[in-house]
C-alpha cells in the first residue's frame, strides 16, 4: 500500500471534507455509544451586518443590533438595481461592498480531545475567518470550497464566536452576477483522532459491464496521534434499495501523526449503471474501527458507469455513443440570487431535463455540492469548469490576481471535491483565457491538466478556446494538451479541423441559440464531435443585454459596446426567470429528443414603421400567443416545429396552408396568416392522415389570477423552498399573454417570501419584497420554510381583479439521511 505523496498529499492536506451526498439535511445526536456524528450543519442562527467593523473579528463584540438570520445568503439580491453601483453592467447593477457574519456556538466538554474543523461551501469573496478573535485565514476565490481547523483555538464548555468578514468591494471583478456573502453551505465536521481524512475517499468504476462492476474506493486515512495506531477499514457498498452490494475490509497499521492510502476493490453483481436515463446511485460507506469499535464512520455516494472518449466512436457512456446537448449554465438562482438552497440547484436541474438538455457546463466556475448532488440524482452529465481567467484578467480585480498564488489549491479544491459524482463526466480549467495565442498558455494548460491528472485520471480535460482574430489553426498546440477540444462558437471548423488533426475529439464548448440546427447536424454527421452546449440554458443576472433584441430607434450594438441599463440580466437562455420554456428551447429538445413532436408559436409582429432588430445572441421574440390587438388583417408570422413529415394549420376550423416539415426544411414551418382572433391549430400529419396538435386561442380581457405551485408540502427546516407560478387568464381560464397587472403578495403561516421575479430583465423593481408586476402575463415567487410546522398560505391579489390564494403545508422532517463527508 502505498502513501499519497507530492501536490496530491498537499492539496489533501488543505481541506477536511469529502463529497456529500444527494440529501444534505444534518443528521440526528448521536448514540452516545456509537461514533462521533462527524457533520453537522451550521447555517442557523448568524448575525450579519452590511458594512465594514473591523472590530466584529473579536469574541467580545456587541452584535446585539445586527440582523439576525440562516445561511445560505446573498446580500445583493437584497440590494437595489441601480446603474450607480459599481458592479456595473456585467454584475447586473446590484450593489456589493464588505458585510460581516457573525455566529455564537456552545462546543462540548467531551470534544476537547476531538479534531474540529469548519467546513464552507462558498463564500463570495475575499473571505477572511476569525474564532474567537483569532484570524484563521483569507482565502480570495468566491466559489472554492475550503475549511479550517479550529481545535486549537476553541473554549471547551464555553461560548465560542465565529466572524467572517466578506469583501465584494473591489469591483469588478466578475463578467456576471456574482452575488455577495456566505452564498452556499456551512458545515461543523467533528472526528476522533484516527480517521478518513478531508475529501480522502476516491472511487472509480475502472471495469464495468451488465454482468459485474469492479468498485475501486481508495481511502486515506489519518491518525493524528503521537503513537502507531492499528485500525480495520471497513467499507460497505449500499444499493439504491439499501440492499449490500460487496463489501471489503483490511487491517492497516498507523504509524504515529501519519496518513495512508488504503486501496480496496469491491466485485458488485448485477451493477445498476448509472445514466441520464437511469441514474442509479450507490452508497459507500466507510467505517474505521479499533478495538472492533467504529470510530469513524462516513457515507460517498458514487455511480457505477463507463465512460470513454476517442474519435471513432465519440462520447461513450456504458459502452453507448451519446451525443451531447448541453447547456452553460451560472450559479444564480434568479430572484434568489446566489444563494444555493438545496431545492432551488435541484429545481435547476429539472428545468435542464425537462428542456431537453443531457448535460450542462458549469461556466464558469465549480457549482455547488447540492447542483452536482442533483445532477447525480436526477440525471444530468456534468462539465466542471474551472475559471473565467488565468494569469490575464478580463477584469480589474478578477481571479487574475490570484491564480499564481491559488491556482494549485482552487483546481485541487475541485476535483477533490467533485470526483466522486457520476455525473461528473469532464474538467474544464478555462473559458476564452486571454492569453491563449501566446506559447505561455500551452505551458499554462499542460501544468493545470497534469495537477488534474494526478488526482483523477478518469476523465478527460478540456477548456473553452474562442478565435480571436488569429489563424484557428494557430491554436493546435494549445489544443493538443487538451483530450478534447473545446470550441466557443467555432464548431463549422470540424470537418476541415478533422481533415488536418483527425485525433482530435471535439466538444462545442458555447454556441449561438440560433444556429441550433446548424450545431444539431455537425454534432449527428461527425463522430468526433461528441456535442454541443448552448449559450445559455437557462436566463442569468449580470451580463447584461446579451440576447437582447431591440427596435428601430433604440441604441444598436452588442451587450459589450453600450451601457444598456435597465437591462440587468442575460436574455439568451432557453429558459427564462421563471422557469418558462421559451420556443429555442421546444425546438432544441425536439432536435436531439424524441418525447415532443409538435410545437407551435408566434413571430412578434413588428410594430411597423418601426422593425425589430437581433443582436448575436438573440432569437426573435415568439411567443405561445394568438392574442395581438391591434394587429387585425396583419400578416403575423407562425412558427411549428415538427418531427411529423407535415404539419397543417387551421385558424377557426378553417385550413390555412399544409407545409413539409423533414430534415430539408429543418423540422420548421413558417406559415404567414392575417391574424384574426380565435382558434390556431397546428396538426401533424403522417402517412396523410393527422396525428398530434397544438393550439393557441385568444384571450380576453384580464379577470383571473391562476397559482401553481411546484409541490404542496415543504419541510419545516428552514431552507426548503416552494415556487409558485402566477398566471394571469381571462374570464374562461385562457392565459392572457399581454398581461402586465401589478401584483401584491401576502404570506401567512410558518414561511417567508424569500424572491419573487418576472421575466422582464428591464424591469428593476427588487426581487426580494411583496409586489412585482405580471410579465407576459407571468410571474413568480418562491416561497422558504421556516422551522415550525403548519399551514401556510400566499395570497395574491391586483386591482380589478379576485384575490387568488394556495395553501402549502410545512412538516416535519421526515428524512434524517444526510452524509458525513
Amino acid at each position: 500500500m502505498k502513501k499519497f505523496t507530492g501536490v496530491v498529499a498537499a492539496l489533501i492536506a488543505t481541506f477536511f471534507f469529502q463529497s456529500l451526498c444527494y440529501a444534505r439535511i444534518a443528521l440526528p445526536k448521536a448514540d452516545p455509544s456509537g461514533p462521533l456524528v462527524r457533520k453537522q450543519l451550521f447555517d442557523d442562527s448568524w448575525k450579519f451586518f452590511l458594512g465594514d467593523i473591523p472590530e466584529a473579528r473579536l469574541k467580545d463584540f456587541r452584535d446585539e443590533g445586527w440582523r439576525n438570520l440562516n445561511l445560505p445568503h446573498d446580500w445583493s439580491i437584497e440590494g437595489n438595481i441601480s446603474p450607480k453601483n459599481p458592479t456595473g453592467g456585467g454584475g447586473g447593477y446590484f450593489p456589493a461592498g464588505v458585510g460581516w457574519y457573525r455566529k455564537t456556538f456552545q462546543v462540548p466538554g467531551e470534544w476537547k480531545d476531538k479534531h474540529i474543523s469548519i467546513y464552507f461551501e462558498g463564500v463570495y469573496m475575499n473571505s477572511e475567518v476569525f474564532i474567537n478573535g483569532q484570524s484563521l485565514g483569507i482565502y480570495p476565490y468566491g466559489y472554492s470550497s475550503f475549511s479550517y481547523d479550529l481545535s486549537p483555538f476553541l473554549e471547551f464548555g464555553q461560548e465560542n464566536v465565529i466572524a467572517v468578514r466578506v469583501d465584494n468591494s473591489q469591483q469588478m471583478n466578475s463578467r456576471w452576477y456574482s452575488g455577495s456573502g456566505i452564498y452556499r453551505h456551512v458545515w461543523m465536521m467533528v472526528t476522533g483522532p484516527v480517521h478518513v481524512a478531508q475529501w480522502g475517499v476516491a472511487i472509480s468504476t475502472p471495469d464495468v459491464t451488465s454482468k459485474k462492476a469492479a468498485v475501486q474506493v481508495r481511502t486515506q486515512v489519518k491518525n493524528e496521534t503521537a503513537t502507531a495506531q492499528s485500525i480495520v477499514l471497513k467499507t460497505l457498498l449500499w444499493n439504491k434499495n439499501s440492499k449490500n452490494a460487496g463489501a471489503d475490509q483490511v487491517k492497516v497499521e498507523l504509524p504515529a501523526n501519519s496518513e495512508k492510502e488504503i486501496t480496496q476493490t469491491i466485485q458488485v453483481p448485477a451493477p445498476l449503471l448509472w445514466s441520464p436515463e437511469a441514474p442509479n446511485l450507490y452508497q459507500a460507506q466507510i467505517q474505521v474501527l479499533q478495538d472492533k469499535k467504529v470510530v469513524d464512520d462516513t457515507q460517498t455516494a458514487f455511480g457505477i458507469r463507463s465512460i470513454k472518449f476517442t474519435a471513432e466512436n465519440g462520447f461513450q457512456l456504458n459502452g453507448k455513443t451519446v451525443k451531447i446537448n448541453g447547456g452553460c449554465a451560472h450559479h444564480d438562482n434568479g430572484c434568489l440570487g446566489a444563494a444555493a438552497f438545496d431545492r432551488a440547484e435541484e429545481r435547476k436541474v429539472e428545468q435542464l431535463k425537462a428542456a431537453g438538455f443531457n448535460a450542462v457546463r458549469t461556466s464558469h466556475n465549480p457549482p455547488s455540492e447540492a447542483f452536482l448532488d442533483a445532477c447525480d440524482k436526477l440525471g444530468m452529465l456534468v462539465m466542471d469548469e474551472a475559471f473565467d481567467c488565468w494569469r490575464k484578467g478580463k477584469t480589474k480585480h478578477d481571479y487574475a490576481m490570484y491564480f499564481d498564488k491559488w491556482w494549485s489549491r482552487d483546481l485541487g479544491s475541485m476535483v477533490l471535491r467533485d470526483r466522486n459524482h457520476p455525473a461528473v463526466i469532464m474538467w474544464s480549467i478555462g473559458n476564452e483565457i486571454p492569453e491563449r495565442s501566446e506559447p505561455e498558455a500551452v505551458n499554462t494548460a499542460k501544468m493545470l491538466a497534469e495537477c488534474i491528472k494526478k488526482i483523477d485520471s478518469s476523465r478527460p480535460v478540456t477548456s473553452a478556446i474562442v478565435e480571436n482574430g488569429k489563424d484557428w489553426a494557430a491554436f493546435d498546440p494549445l489544443m493538443a494538451v487538451h483530450d478534447v477540444a473545446g470550441y466557443n462558437y467555432h464548431l463549422f471548423a470540424a470537418p476541415s479541423d478533422h481533415q488536418r488533426v483527425p485525433s482530435r475529439m471535439i466538444v462545442q464548448t458555447e454556441s449561438y441559440p440560433k444556429d441550433a440546427f446548424t450545431n444539431w447536424k455537425l454534432v449527428q454527421d461527425n463522430s468526433y464531435v461528441i456535442g454541443d452546449f448552448v449559450w445559455t440554458a437557462i436566463d442569468y443576472l449580470g451580463e447584461s443585454g446579451i440576447g437582447r433584441w431591440y427596435y428601430s430607434g433604440d441604441v444598436p450594438g452588442e451587450h459589450w459596446e453600450h451601457d444598456f441599463f435597465p437591462w440587468h440580466a442575460a436574455y439568451c437562455g432557453d429558459i427564462d426567470l421563471v422557469g418558462w420554456r421559451k420556443p429555442i428551447s421546444h425546438y432544441r429538445s425536439m432536435l436531439y429528443n424524441n418525447d415532443e413532436k409538435l410545437y407551435m408559436a408566434v413571430r412578434e409582429p413588428a410594430p411597423e414603421p418601426i422593425e425589430i432588430k437581433e443582436t448575436w445572441w438573440s432569437v426573435w421574440p415568439t411567443w405561445e400567443s394568438w392574442t395581438w390587438p391591434g394587429s387585425e388583417g396583419r400578416n403575423v408570422q407562425v412558427e411549428v416545429y415538427s418531427k411529423y413529415p407535415k404539419v397543417r394549420l387551421y385558424l377557426n376550423n378553417k385550413l390555412i396552408d399544409e407545409q413539409l416539415t423533414t430534415i430539408e426544411q429543418q423540422f420548421k414551418a413558417t406559415f404567414s396568416v392575417p391574424y384574426s382572433p380565435g382558434v390556431l391549430k397546428a396538426v401533424g400529419v403522417e402517412s396523410n392522415k393527422e396525428a398530434g396538435s397544438a393550439t393557441l386561442q385568444t384571450a380576453g380581457a384580464a379577470a383571473a389570477i391562476k397559482l401553481t405551485a411546484d409541490r404542496k408540502e415543504i419541510l419545516a427546516n428552514g431552507e426548503d423552498l416552494v415556487y409558485v407560478t402566477i398566471e394571469i387568464t381571462d374570464k374562461d381560464g385562457i392565459f392572457q399573454p399581454n398581461a402586465a397587472n401589478r401584483l401584491h403578495f401576502k404570506i401567512d403561516g410558518p414561511a417567508v417570501i424569500a424572491g419573487i421575479a418576472n421575466a422582464d430583465i428591464k424591469d428593476t423593481d427588487p426581487y426580494v419584497g411583496d409586489s412585482r408586476k405580471a410579465w407576459h402575463g407571468r410571474a413568480l415567487a418562491v416561497i422558504r420554510s421556516t422551522q415550525r410546522t403548519g399551514d401556510i398560505k400566499l395570497a395574491v391579489s391586483s386591482p380589478g381583479l379576485p384575490e387568488s390564494t394556495i395553501s402549502i403545508k410545512a412538516n416535519t422532517i421526515t428524512n434524517n439521511r444526510s452524509s458525513d463527508e
